[in-house]
């Protein structure tokens, strides 16, 4: 064995091989989410043991695992008397690879400044572009690292990362490629996305703008993907007002969907456009934002069902309305968070966003918990591997220092000392790289 963990007070496997709904949660299988949680009894802790192959192999009490595996030889074992054990997390939305940060404009949101106000006047958007078209690869991956390491060191373990900061076919190559050579050689799971219609180029319309994603950027991206060259697993839009609207928008997914590629797209952030009832209408895995639906959207995402992927940060530092969370879970919607780690939104810490979720929507700890396990992987397709703490699954582990899984998010702002470990496919991560 890899990795044995013994005499956890408590192990939170967020769904069990008894549970009914195991792909992901909604409705009342989220809010009323029992955690499939193991607790200490007499003085017996539990232990969860991680194979060679970096797969959980059992999860049980201490006097039954070592009776079962008294023969067996392990490489590591963990001493986790007195705390608690969970998943690690998912952050279900990020765009990670960029260069020239956005402090400056910061202060501009302060004063009053909205989104489409700093976009219209070259920065947002636009600013990064011009940044993250004037560095290498070596440069994008040298900042790609340090933030995914940062990103593991405060838990998460799978993350979805967006290209959308080259707005061509060579840059957003570019980032894809990055991301490709951060999969190869990082301790942390990549979900990518390709996200060409981020924004319009200041030299285009529309219109051309969307000419260029379909017959450009999507077929080489296509091409490379044949190659084995890419590793892409989904297409985004930024279906808005004033951006791509709901007819270009739809020809992006259509074609997307078309190049066997998941639908996971920005919709009703900033305005009421009904972007959500035309990605239901395509069978869209994931929609993001929807601080903007409507009634009939969040009717529609229920249907199939499509995650609905929430974003704390972007609705806290835009203030913008928050997203009908409850509304949501109560009309069977599965809930996940994604941190929108991007130039507007340093955040870092899928904690952080929880807490969030938690004081600014409305949501439960147990809820909030879902939304960056199972249901974020599922947002992601991959809540076979990732999202639980299920045999057969990747023995990815966090161990609190503390006795009680709610101190992760109770705990605000010191993270890194709340985690004792981060455990990827049952090896110690090292967070101090």
């Amino acid at each position: 064995m890899r990795l044995w963990v013994k005499h956890a007070r408590q192990v939170v496997r967020v769904v069990s091989d008894a549970d009914p709904c195991r792909e992901y949660l909604a409705g009342p299988a989220q809010e009323n989410c029992t955690l499939a949680i193991l607790e200490e009894e007499n003085g017996i802790g539990l232990s969860i043991i991680i194979d060679q192959e970096g797969f959980i192999a059992d999860i049980g009490y201490d006097d039954v695992m070592e009776l079962k595996y008294k023969n067996h030889l392990v490489e590591k074992i963990i001493d986790a008397s007195g705390r608690s054990v969970l998943p690690g997390l998912v952050d279900a939305h990020t765009h990670p690879v960029w260069a020239g940060d956005r402090v400056h404009e910061f202060s501009m949101k302060l004063a009053g400044a909205s989104y489409m106000d700093i976009y219209e006047a070259g920065g947002g958007i636009h600013f990064t572009v011009n940044h993250t078209r004037k560095a290498s690869e070596d440069e994008l991956y040298n900042l790609l690292k340090e933030r995914l390491m940062r990103m593991l060191a405060n838990g998460t373990v799978l993350v979805e990362g967006k290209s959308g900061y080259g707005l061509d076919t060579e840059n957003e190559i570019k980032m894809l490629r990055v991301l490709e050579r951060a999969k190869r050689e990082l301790p942390i799971d990549i979900s990518s996305t390709f996200c060409g219609a981020h924004a319009v180029p200041k030299n285009q319309t529309a219109e051309e703008a969307t000419q260029n994603v379909l017959t450009r950027q999507l077929p080489e991206v296509m091409r490379l993907q044949e190659l084995g060259e890419l590793h892409v697993d989904s297409i985004d839009v930024f279906c808005e007002k004033g951006v791509f609207d709901i007819d270009q928008s739809r020809k992006i997914l259509k074609a997307g969907r078309q190049a066997g590629l998941r639908l996971n797209f920005h919709a009703d952030e900033l305005t009421p456009i009904c972007g959500t009832e035309m990605g239901a209408a395509l069978g869209a895995e994931a929609m993001s934002h929807l601080e903007e639906i409507s009634q009939e959207g969040i009717t529609a995402m229920a249907v199939k069902p499509s995650v609905a992927v929430i974003l704390p940060t972007t609705a806290y530092l835009l203030r913008l309305n928050p997203p009908p969370v409850r509304k949501m879970i109560n009309q069977g919607v599965p809930v996940a968070l994604g941190s929108d780690f991007n130039p507007n939104a340093y955040c870092l810490s899928m904690p952080l966003v929880m807490n969030l979720a938690c004081v600014l929507f409305g949501m439960t700890l147990p809820e909030v918990l879902v939304a960056a396990t199972i249901n974020a992987a599922a947002a992601l397709g991959r809540q076979e591997t990732n999202g639980s703490l299920e045999v057969g699954k990747y023995g990815d582990l966090l161990i609190l220092n503390a006795p009680k899984w709610e101190h992760l998010i109770y705990q605000m702002g010191d993270i890194q000392q709340i985690i004792g470990q981060v455990v990827k496919r049952g090896r110690i991560v090292d967070r101090t790289v």
